[in-house]
């Protein structure tokens, strides 16, 4: 039994406009809620020209107002670019208008370049402060304490559930230091998976916020009618990726028939090394890679990502990776889940 959620960063295909990329959003997330998805989370990144949820407390919104029942929430709100206080009085007027169906997942990178993150007027020092203005940010989202001179409202009282997100061990110490769930970006930096799990795992606290550790693993998923369309739908975030750490960032790419044609040998496995937490091929090969995954890392919950050029190929690869995790562990209902 092992509940499923999605990612979404809000793709701008090549040829497709924000507006497009927005509303393609809305599209998904109603269908991942038929699915029987247990949360649908944003991701906040700035300056960059293939993804158009930069306004990510917005797009929540709007995703939620959407749907009925499936829980929305960040993955995640980059703490350092924002003051603690207004993160809180968004996600706390968010809380108020959807009760119960908000996340608030915090990651302590800028979510984009330098120059940006001065745009942002976030100060290089910011991140230093992130265990700090973690723990003031749930204090905005508790009760109500006696003389409080600073008070979220909307916020206070909501308790809207805080994740912590990392791609190092830094996240997995902190994440067990104050007792909360913790989802590893292992869907584009799996170097330290496997030593930030132990971590977390073998330092958690129980605290009031969750009792026992949970573990979210985040893996990219293009799943086929057979092995060779999942490895064509998985071309374009081969050449999103490459295009980002080269420098030249843009819209998600047209798929391609070889990969091997647009991406040098030595750019190729850097992208492959980058990308290795993921399920790609038709439904047994998804089958056989999601167990894998599943018994080596035993998640609490699995994170399904997945920047697929065309919209339909992108609904119909989810729906084939539900089908092959219900093969493989059966489902769970979204209320079960933390």
């Amino acid at each position: 039994m092992l509940p499923y959620s999605m990612l979404d960063l809000s793709p701008i295909p090549e040829g497709s406009s924000a507006r497009d990329a927005l509303a393609s959003t809305l599209d998904l997330a109603r269908h991942a809620e038929d699915l029987g998805f247990t949360r649908y989370w944003l991701a906040e990144h700035h300056n960059m020209p293939g993804i158009a949820s930069a306004a990510t407390a917005i797009v929540i919104g709007q995703v939620a107002n959407a749907t009925k029942r499936i829980r929305v929430g960040s993955g995640g709100i980059m703490l350092p670019n924002h003051a603690p206080l207004v993160v809180a009085e968004q996600f706390g007027t968010l809380a108020t208008f959807f009760p119960g169906r908000i996340d608030l997942g915090l990651g302590r990178a800028p979510g984009t370049d330098m120059g940006t993150a001065r745009a942002l007027r976030r100060t290089l020092q910011a991140s230093d402060d992130f265990p700090a203005d973690v723990e003031e940010l749930i204090g905005y989202l508790s009760p109500a304490q006696p003389g409080a001179n600073v008070r979220a409202i909307p916020g206070e009282g909501t308790e809207v559930p805080v994740w912590i997100l990392g791609s190092s061990l830094y996240g997995a110490q902190l994440a067990a230091h104050f007792g909360l769930p913790y989802a590893f970006a292992s869907h584009f930096a799996p170097q330290a998976l496997d030593q930030a799990v132990t971590i977390y795992r073998s330092r958690f606290q129980p605290s009031r916020h969750l009792e026992r550790p949970h573990f979210m693993l985040a893996v990219n998923a293009f799943a086929g009618e057979d092995d060779a369309e999942g490895a064509y739908l998985r071309t374009s975030m081969q050449q999103a990726f490459a295009n980002l750490r080269s420098g030249r960032p843009g819209p998600l790419p047209r798929p391609v028939g070889n990969i091997h044609t647009v991406l040098d040998p030595q750019m190729l496995a850097m992208v492959e090394m980058a990308l290795s937490c993921s399920v790609t091929g038709g439904p047994e090969t998804i089958r056989s890679q999601l167990a894998s995954l599943i018994e080596r890392y035993q998640p609490d919950e699995i994170m399904f990502n997945g920047n697929i050029h065309d919209p339909a190929a992108r609904k119909a690869s989810f729906t084939r990776t539900v089908e092959a995790l219900k093969d493989v562990t059966g489902a769970m209902s979204p209320q079960a889940a933390v």
